[in-house]
């Protein structure tokens, strides 16, 4: 039998690292540009009524999953496995343990499927009881929740799909297979909307049946590449399999450990359902747009640096770990400074923009924008986060993020409940946020202990040089939309557009120059990402 080919072992420069974030980058940009568009085709269709209520409790559960299995435990838990198994068995090997983690997620999540639907009314009653006192609301809720719940079996079988491309390297196609998520929901809205009214049924009910297209569109878009590379199905499940085993015990430690963001969202739905109608929308709406920049480089800089983390690992070569992680760290905050920055100086501005037509009204907009500005703050901990918690299960540690994000989780309980009392559902926000920021700082400590280092000194420069460059583009940016906002008001698209893009590009410019005049070395590998991503695209 031949021998396998050797795996490229060598840990990733930046520059490698940059242009491998590129290309996730780039596919990840057409996700989100198309998420945009859905979040906007809903607004527009429901605003932050009950219909969209009901909708964003009834699919919080199954996209939970989606978040964790597309971009986190299904990733730290399958991707070393594979790769090990890639780097010393060879290929056969390797989509033999795939198959079989296929096979156990299908007998697995039709299970929970299957019970969530029978129980679909009492678990409903547990996350929105407040909804039954508005009409119909709470039983629109039990309906979505039952159709949608069959997404949860599509997404872990896309997400197995994408560990085994990402181990071979294969980017582009997994990044960009979460578009169809949104496909399917826009095709919902245009098409199946209209055709729910025309059947007596709720309209918001064709949204849900688009999301089951989409899950479904997830994985048809990535098995022509697995084939592509020798890939074939085998209805095959040996529970003794040792790679199957290694991973089903990181799954669930690694949904825990993973997990802290999207529970922390979940109990803001939950205790967002005591403050009227509207509040679970506009958490949600808010969300959605502080998730496109970390989707757009937290992810994608984390999709990059776990299959060297992993290679790495195998060979037991610490260093290359240490290095990669580092060299990922910084490239974020290189990106998401500035972003957080850009967020909350321009959340109305941007929520105006992207939002405010249709059913969604201008108090809509301001609830949003202010919920906005308060989960802006704990977008580095997100996309740190994404970076982190897969180092720790390459390097064989499951314990240590579990214990952190089950803390960071009870932080955010004991915090929300608390603000909530106090500033309303934008309490709710600004907890999360703070609860994402504690997780990272945990993580990255921790981290740091295990491979007795990350370049600290080198991080805190970085981010405090770059924390000096935002804080100007921050100022300029206000400036600059105050100027246009006097000299050109109005509600047109048009002038909306300008003042918004105008704002953004001479932030942008007045950033630019102050990094380089501060001496920032990390900006040169931030923009090499930029222009991988473009180039990608």
């Amino acid at each position: 039998m031949a021998s396998p080919e050797p795996p490229d072992v060598a840990p990733p420069s930046a520059a490698r690292l940059a242009r491998s974030a590129g290309v996730v980058g780039a596919a990840t940009l057409t996700s989100r540009v198309l998420g945009l568009a859905r979040d906007q085709i809903l607004a527009y269709l429901f605003g932050a009524g009950n219909a969209m209520d009901a909708f964003n409790v009834a699919y919080r559960v199954p996209n939970l999953m989606r978040d964790l299995f597309a971009e986190g435990a299904m990733s730290a838990a399958f991707v070393p496995t594979f790769t090990r198994r890639l780097a010393q068995r060879g290929r056969a090997a390797a989509w033999q343990v795939g198959n079989q983690l296929i096979n156990a997620l299908i007998v697995v999540t039709g299970l929970l499927v299957l019970a969530g639907m029978v129980f679909a009314r009492p678990l409903t009653e547990l996350l929105a009881g407040d909804y039954a006192a508005v009409p119909g609301k709470l039983e629109l809720t039990v309906t979505l929740s039952r159709i949608v719940l069959p997404f949860l079996t599509l997404v872990a079988l896309a997400a197995v799909l994408t560990g085994m491309l990402n181990s071979l390297n294969r980017f582009f196609t997994p990044a960009v297979s979460p578009a169809m998520f949104n496909v399917g929901i826009i095709f919902g809205a245009v098409c199946l909307v209209p055709a729910a009214s025309h059947l007596g049924w709720n309209p918001i009910v064709g949204i849900a049946v688009g999301m089951l297209l989409g899950g479904a569109g997830q994985i048809a878009l990535q098995v022509p590449a697995l084939l592509g590379e020798g890939y074939r199905y085998r209805l095959e499940l040996d529970p003794r399999d040792r790679g199957l085993r290694d991973i089903l015990m990181l799954i669930g430690p690694g949904t825990l450990a993973g997990a802290a963001v999207q529970i922390n969202v979940l109990v803001n739905t939950i205790l967002a359902t005591g403050e009227g109608t509207g509040a679970v929308s506009w958490l949600n709406y808010a969300f959605r747009l502080m998730y496109l920049p970390i989707g757009l480089f937290g992810v994608s800089i984390a999709t990059a640096t776990l299959p060297a983390v992993s290679r790495s690992a195998a060979l037991n070569e610490p260093d290359g770990i240490r290095r990669t992680v580092s060299s990922a760290l910084r490239m974020m905050l290189m990106l998401g400074v500035p972003a957080t920055v850009g967020l909350i100086v321009l959340a109305g501005p941007i929520v105006e923009l992207v939002f405010e037509r249709g059913s969604f009204s201008a108090d809509d907009t301001r609830a949003t924008a202010a919920a906005l500005a308060f989960y802006a703050p704990g977008l580095l901990g997100y996309s740190a986060v994404r970076i982190t918690v897969p180092c720790f299960y390459a390097l064989g540690n499951s314990l240590t993020p579990t214990l952190i994000s089950v803390a960071s989780v009870a932080l955010n309980v004991v915090l929300n409940v608390i603000l909530v009392e106090r500033i309303g559902y934008r309490g709710l926000a600004l907890g999360t946020s703070i609860a994402a920021l504690v997780n990272a700082g945990l993580l990255c400590g921790f981290l740091r202990r295990s491979l007795g280092g990350l370049d600290t000194r080198r991080l805190l420069v970085a981010f405090a040089k770059m924390a000096v460059a935002a804080a100007l583009m921050g100022a300029a940016v206000a400036g600059i939309h105050a100027v246009l906002l006097a000299s050109w008001p109005g509600a047109a698209l048009a002038a909306r557009l300008v003042r918004v893009a105008a704002s953004i590009g001479g932030g942008l410019l007045v950033l630019a120059g102050c990094a380089r005049l501060l001496r920032i070395r990390e900006w040169n590998d931030a923009l090499r990402y930029v222009v991988a991503r473009l180039g990608a695209s």
